[in-house]
């Protein structure tokens, strides 16, 4: 029986060692169709996390981009990872800013990244009102993320959305998993008065089992009415399912279906397989559902109503982190993808595509309401078919974020998503999050 053959792609990756977190090299390695990053520490041996699945093939899914140098830069002095914030070394500029209001939360799901619950202080309104300042003086405007723990469970919810408003983000998006907004049909028609755009709703499966398994509860008919009471207010939603192997992976078409069926308030679907950080099992071997299985299982699924060949590199965060697609909604409900058939993979500068993504994200996952009322007339047909059509547009997205078993520091410093902190700094999320087999973290909980 002959051994399969191995192809090491890329030599001499930097990484860490998911026990002690330190820094090491390791090698991309391709056998039998799987990329696997395999790496060895002097201390606690090999590890090995397979990244990426089939096809499309690893060595096709590129989008080059001359790196960003500009905005406020920390001095690197231990070297990526150890000096985020954004150290002088990181290659792109920020494109969300995320802010943690809170470490509490009315769930304990099994599976969390922020491993919230916390009892620590939350951040009052000074803080807060700094935090935003200097998000917006370092990134000079950016789309902003509410998130913690879970924000809701802030009575003051509605005055950190002021706050935000006022320090001049235009797009103002909420993280949570909506149990107080099925409670309280009032309480989304209050945020978006208060200048809340999006809602990023923790939304898992279509049945309880999915719930049960990966939040500890029967959570279906809750999310059932929260998405209501968020379309009634007119706000924007996207649901978001953390996708784990054998519990809601063979859901992804249901996802979409039950998605579709609730446009114009629900705008698209954002896919994240689940990564080792925060909170996870106590015993476990990393199996990673990788971004090409989850574009052939959608494409699968779908009985090809979704392709492949839909979704294309992100033209933001690095290559290897995403991928995308957007979708008119005909009157007979087909779906016709939006945009340029082809991947376009010539150099790019890497700020232009993050300004680009701002924009794109804003008008997308923001609410539809009032949007055939244009304050201004439509300047040719190109702008007013897009303005008939934007209640009609659905997006299908994923974000594969890394853990100390996956993680390539070349990826990371191609981070468009930072967790904003109160001493200023910018901290890529994958880096903030990196959560040692012990639950040791580089820098959540430190101050």
């Amino acid at each position: 029986m002959k051994t399969p053959r191995s192809l090491v792609l890329q030599g001499d990756v930097e990484s860490v060692c998911p026990e002690c977190l330190n820094r090491l090299s390791g090698r991309l390695v391709l056998q039998d169709g799987a990329v696997s990053l395999q790496k060895n520490c002097p201390e606690h041996g090999a590890f090995s996390a397979t990244v990426w699945r089939g096809e499309p093939a690893f060595q096709t899914w590129v989008r080059p981009k001359i790196a960003f140098a500009g905005g406020f830069r920390e001095l690197s002095r231990q070297g990526c990872p150890f000096d985020c914030g954004l150290c002088e070394h990181h290659a792109q500029r920020t494109c969300t800013a995320l802010v943690e209001i809170t470490s509490r939360c009315n769930l304990r799901c099994p599976v969390c990244f922020a491993d919230s619950g916390g009892v620590g202080a939350d951040p009052d309104h000074d803080t807060l009102q700094q935090m935003f300042a200097q998000i917006m003086a370092r990134t000079g405007g950016c789309n902003l993320q509410l998130s913690g723990g879970e924000p809701t469970v802030r009575q003051d919810l509605e005055q950190i959305v002021g706050l935000a408003k006022s320090a001049g983000f235009e797009f103002v998006q909420l993280n949570t998993n909506g149990l107080l907004l099925a409670e309280k049909p009032e309480f989304a028609q209050q945020l978006k008065q208060a200048g809340l755009s999006s809602v990023f709703l923790q939304f898992d499966g279509v049945d309880d089992d999915v719930f049960l398994a990966l939040r500890g509860r029967k959570l279906f008919e809750l999310k059932c009415r929260a998405i209501d009471h968020l379309a009634a207010a007119g706000l924007g939603i996207i649901l978001v399912p953390t996708l784990v192997r054998g519990i809601n992976t063979e859901q992804l078409w249901n996802i979409v279906r039950f998605a579709l069926q609730r446009q114009p308030g629900v705008r698209g679907v954002h896919f994240q397989p689940m990564s080792y950080f925060g909170r996870f099992p106590a015993v476990f071997s990393p199996d990673h559902f990788t971004l090409p299985e989850l574009m052939r299982a959608l494409s699968r699924q779908s009985g090809d109503v979704l392709k492949v060949d839909d979704f294309r590199p992100p033209g933001c965060e690095h290559a290897l982190c995403s991928f995308s697609a957007k979708y008119l909604v005909q009157e007979d409900g087909k779906l016709q993808r939006l945009g340029s058939g082809t991947c376009d993979c010539r150099p790019q500068p890497a700020e232009q595509g993050a300004l680009k993504s701002i924009g794109i994200t804003a008008r997308q996952w923001g609410g539809v309401e009032g949007c055939c009322e244009p304050a201004a007339e439509p300047k040719d047909d190109l702008e007013r078919f897009l303005m008939q059509a934007r209640p009609h547009t659905f997006s299908l997205s994923a974000m594969a974020f890394q853990d100390a078993w996956s993680l390539n520091l070349e990826r990371l410093q191609g981070c468009c998503v930072h967790v904003a902190q109160p001493d200023g700094r910018l901290i890529p999320f994958c880096s903030f999050n990196l959560t040692a087999r012990n639950g040791r973290s580089l820098y959540r909980g430190s101050k």
